[in-house]
């Protein structure tokens, strides 16, 4: 009996131990199953990419596009198709202003356990609206919660997609995120050539992140980097 017990034991440890290690590994943020994945790029020059999750919402919008516009910066928008089908003149807006529009999902669902078709319909519906919006580049696309494991990157592999991940997410972190100030000095200590820095402004409780944004481009500004797209960062390495 006690033997049976211990069996018993070793079999949910296992399972236990299993189950955060593939956790672990769809939440990774350097490696993907299959397909390309991109959370840095290797370039000798000083440039990152500045990008943003979630939204857009028309009531931000503008005043982003006006922060960047005054610095002479495009950045990446991964955005999410309800929020599209809600206020489609947002994305118009930020496409027209030459920003690059990514796929985030149509309802930012974990995307994990489900079906191709589930996952074709979040990446498909929303590429429809990013299309509509006017963008005409490459839609790289981005996981929810960065999560990925099997079917997704089967399929992001599949319909020949870029995974964009990053490599500094000083808003994640609340101790970091409760000021302006905390946010920048992250990101300049952790920034190095080919970060892919992420910020999430669209919402009430991210006011902090909002405000940072001209902060932090005008501090990477002051430290030579050219500030950009995922794109730009990716040509960049090609011509190197």
């Amino acid at each position: 009996m006690r033997r049976r017990l211990f069996r018993a034991g070793i079999g949910v440890l296992l399972a236990i131990v299993a189950v955060a290690g593939l956790r672990e590994l769809a939440r990774a943020r350097t490696f993907q199953v299959l397909g390309r994945l991109v959370a840095h790029v290797d370039t000798p020059d000083r440039r990152v990419a500045l990008t943003f999750d979630d939204g857009p919402t028309s009531k931000l919008a503008d005043s982003i596009a006006r922060v960047l516009s005054a610095r002479s910066v495009r950045a990446t928008f991964f955005v999410i198709g309800a929020d599209l089908a809600a206020e489609p003149q947002a994305a118009r807006l930020l496409a027209a202003a030459g920003h690059e529009l990514g796929n985030h999902t149509f309802t930012h669902p974990r995307m994990v356990l489900h079906s191709p078709r589930f996952i074709r319909s979040q990446v498909e519906r929303t590429d429809s609206l990013i299309r509509a919006a006017g963008y005409r580049g490459e839609i790289f696309f981005r996981p929810p919660y960065g999560y990925k494991l099997f079917v997704l990157p089967w399929y992001l592999n599949r319909t020949n997609r870029t995974t964009v991940m990053w490599d500094i997410e000083p808003d994640s972190y609340p101790a970091v995120s409760a000021t302006v100030d905390g946010i920048v000095r992250h990101a300049l200590e952790r920034v190095r050539p080919g970060s892919i820095i992420l910020l999430h402004p669209w919402y009430g409780s991210r006011a902090t992140s909002l405000a940072a944004i001209g902060p932090l481009i005008d501090s990477l500004h002051a430290r030579r980097y050219t500030v950009g797209t995922v794109g730009d960062l990716l040509r960049d390495r090609e011509t190197h």
